[in-house]
């Protein structure tokens, strides 16, 4: 039933949809006007008592009159106040009033009784990072809290325990494998510093594999201790919104128990996009696969170009695995280009074969087996070529989607981007649903790194229950990108600080470096790189920092700090570096990209 006089409402179902969530979200929920005064008569007699969970909705925007038919259709009544209480329809002021007098109000309510209108305080769907920690701080703060986390098996049939993708099949594998290749690249050096050893040097996967999984598998059981001690309780299960502040959970043998919750929290993260393609999901594996694979997976297509491509890449051709990475556009879409650029340059130096331009459009399997045999067709992004090749692994690296299509969000019409399934949130992680945040991955335009996760989780808990007003800053994130040549950076790409500031407000200070310790071995020199951009306007602060070399992330932390703290280059001038160590190349850099001066460097 549109308004009077309006023949078509868009979205008339989906604001229906919005009055009926803002009712089920709150306890008490009075839609009223500012200036009406029986509204302000029904606020005054609820009392202190429920003002914890009164919401004043006043018809000041522009579809007030919109929802005011709504309500008319919902509840035949067209005056303010409407009262809801848990979900009931009171009334309007005399009736409000009525029920008070009569004790109704109170019952419903729930004054004078310890019965709790839901079973729990907060509902957590997604045992991640930034779940796992939003769980535990709730639960600290003594509320009662329940975490649902289930594992779709990938396309072949790789599933994993509580954790997320970081703890096992994210961060900490890859780490370690990098680890692995890094070991490799070491025993290889120590002859030239004296070491000899006559045994054949040869990598197995499998015992690096058992290894891993076997660590992962004791992080799985410490989060599971982790939140048994803090009372959180624990479901291995499928979460899906039924209704508002209703959620059915179905375990691995399908059986269905049922939860409700004054507040949920979202936390699914994302997983592996495929290519939609004849063979991708049959024949090809994922990062999901990839490090639990009980084979080594010989000669291996990567195909991406994001940092999981290029991580997996390098550290597969550090353990002495052939390896080509098909790229469709550019490398690391996002992050700055230049060094994007110098850290694939060094993989193709060693080893690593580029197919620049090309995206699949058929895989076949030729031979089965551990690994196999596939066969791989693809077509010019730029032409009309074709290209054939023949893999044992085809690893899919294109992206990842988030996890918020199939577990009812518009049953209780949370909002999310189309395009990406990602979810639209206030700065204090808010969706459009006041009773329902999201966190982590699945946030529509922040980043996808499990310590902003975390710390996002860690800091909605205590303003949800500790009264905290610190919301998470989003701002000067550092991160790392573990490929062979290791590449972090904090702050702005130099491509988007020109955008943003104009080239002429930017000094760019760089220079290239040889670490100490690939001296003796008389390796990759002038291949490591250094960066900082600094805007001229702001007292040349560094708004941009970037490094390609050995401990990159270990570098890049230290220097997040004094970056959050307004680094400027002068600051940095008057910093004494520690000696002999990578990272005082940024204590020493004189060097503007403005002046074209030389930056090779003939020594450490």
């Amino acid at each position: 039933m549109p308004p009077p006089g309006q023949t078509r409402l868009p979205d008339w179902d989906g604001l229906k949809l919005r009055v009926r969530s803002l009712v089920g979200s709150h306890r008490v929920l009075v839609f009223s006007k500012s200036y009406c005064p029986y509204c302000l008569r029904v606020r005054q007699r609820l009392g202190p008592d429920a003002e914890q969970y009164f919401a004043l909705l006043i018809f000041l925007t522009n579809d007030g009159p919109s929802i005011q038919e709504v309500l008319v259709e919902m509840t035949n009544q067209r005056t303010v106040p409407n009262v809801f209480v848990n979900g009931t329809h009171v009334g309007g002021c005399d009736a409000t009033l009525q029920a008070y007098q009569n004790g109704s109000l109170q019952k419903l309510l729930g004054s004078g009784t310890d019965v709790k209108p839901y079973d729990y305080d907060l509902i957590v769907i997604g045992g991640g990072s930034g779940g796992l920690a939003c769980s535990k701080e709730a639960a600290t703060l003594g509320k009662k809290v329940m975490v649902l986390d289930y594992v779709v098996p990938t396309p072949l049939g790789t599933s994993w325990g509580l954790g997320g993708t970081c703890v096992n099949v994210g961060c900490i594998p890859k780490k370690l494998m990098h680890q692995a290749a890094l070991l490799g690249q070491a025993l290889k050096d120590s002859r030239k510093f004296g070491w000899q050893y006559d045994e054949q040097v040869k990598h197995n996967w499998e015992t690096m594999v058992e290894a891993i999984q076997n660590y992962i598998g004791s992080l799985n059981w410490g989060y599971r201790v982790s939140l048994r001690e803090k009372t959180v309780t624990y479901l291995n299960a499928y979460a899906e919104f039924i209704e508002p502040h209703k959620v059915k959970a179905t375990n691995r043998k399908g059986q269905e128990t049922y939860h409700t919750a004054e507040r949920f929290v979202l936390a699914t993260g994302e997983r592996p996009r495929y290519l939609g393609i004849p063979g991708d999901k049959e024949y090809c594996i994922t990062s999901d696969d990839l490090f639990s694979l009980p084979y080594c997976p010989g000669k291996t297509l990567v195909v991406g170009a994001s940092y999981v491509a290029l991580e997996c890449a390098g550290f597969l051709a550090g353990i002495g695995l052939d390896v080509s990475v098909m790229v469709r556009s550019i490398l690391l879409r996002g992050f700055d280009q230049e060094m994007a650029e110098r850290a694939g340059a060094h993989m193709e130096t060693h080893g690593v074969k580029f197919i620049r331009k090309f995206v699949p459009i058929q895989i076949e399997r030729l031979e089965e087996g551990m690994p196999g045999r596939l066969k791989v067709v693809a077509r010019s992004t730029e032409g009309s070529d074709i290209f054939e090749g023949e893999y044992n692994t085809v690893l899919i690296a294109i992206g990842r989607d988030a996890c918020t299509r199939n577990i009812g969000l518009d049953k209780i019409g949370v909002r999310i981007n189309e395009k990406n399934g990602k979810i639209p949130v206030s700065d204090e992680e808010q969706t459009n649903v006041p009773y329902v945040y999201a966190i982590g991955d699945i946030l529509d335009g922040k980043l996808e790194l499990t310590p902003v996760a975390i710390q996002a989780g860690r800091l909605l808990a205590r303003r949800l229950y500790a009264g905290s007003s610190i919301k998470c800053d989003y701002v000067n994130v550092p991160t790392t990108v573990f490929t062979p040549l290791e590449y972090g950076c904090c702050g702005l790409p130099e491509e988007r600080a020109v955008k943003e500031y104009g080239e002429h407000n930017l000094e760019v200070y760089h220079t290239l470096f040889w670490p100490l310790e690939w001296t003796v071995p008389n390796r990759d020199n002038n291949t490591c790189y250094a960066k900082i951009i600094c805007n001229k306007l702001a007292n040349n602060r560094v708004i941009g920092f970037h490094v390609l070399g050995p401990n990159a992330g270990e570098i890049t932390q230290g220097f997040a700090a004094a970056i959050k703290c307004g680094l400027t280059k002068e600051l940095l001038n008057e910093t004494i570096g520690i000696h002999p160590t990578s990272a005082e190349v940024f204590t020493t850099m004189n060097v503007t990209k403005s002046s074209g001066q030389e930056i090779t460097q003939a020594g450490c």
